[in-house]
């Protein structure tokens, strides 16, 4: 048996870490390289929106439908929709000594309609036409209000419950 002199022994090992780390270093940058997995989640659960009865409840005895709670884009401002169908039914809507209040169901928040110095409130009032679509703007400085919370909206004594904010 022959026995290897001191001097190779170093050399060996050298040369064998050397390859361990080209193999490391190889297969961190394939790691790197490699788009990560993206996997969808969606919930199994669908959304629920105003039931029918209550769509036919709103157009029937407040006079009012194409209900619809939507944050603006910075998030800042929420617009809340609405079609008139009954003039003499939603002049509630029209009246400037109406407030409204927009009520989180999640979070509890209870948003008002800001008042500008110049432009006054950010809604629209006056005498309401059938046919026309009106807003309201609700302030959510802070974002306490999130998409997808249920809300409700109070305006004198008209109340609308469990609207979606999308």
């Amino acid at each position: 048996m022959k026995l290897r002199s001191p001097s190779t022994k170093p050399a060996v090992l050298f040369t064998s870490s050397v390859w361990l780390a080209a193999t490391l270093v190889q297969g961190v940058a394939a790691q790197q390289s490699a788009p990560p997995a993206l996997t969808a989640r969606h919930s199994p659960y669908l959304p629920v929106s105003v039931s029918q009865h209550a769509k036919n409840y709103y157009g029937m005895m407040k006079g009012i439908d194409n209900l619809s709670v939507r944050r603006t884009a910075s998030g800042n401002l929420i617009r809340f929709n609405y079609r008139v169908t009954d003039p003499v039914a939603a002049h509630l809507l029209g009246e400037k000594t109406a407030t409204a209040y927009l009520y989180g169901q999640t979070s509890h928040a209870v948003l008002e309609i800001p008042v500008m110095d110049k432009v006054g409130p950010l809604r629209q009032t006056g005498p309401l036409e059938a046919g026309q679509e009106y807003w309201m703007v609700f302030s959510n400085k802070g974002g306490p209000i999130k998409a997808g919370e249920r809300v409700d909206i109070f305006i004198g004594s008209l109340h609308v419950d469990g609207l979606i904010v999308e």
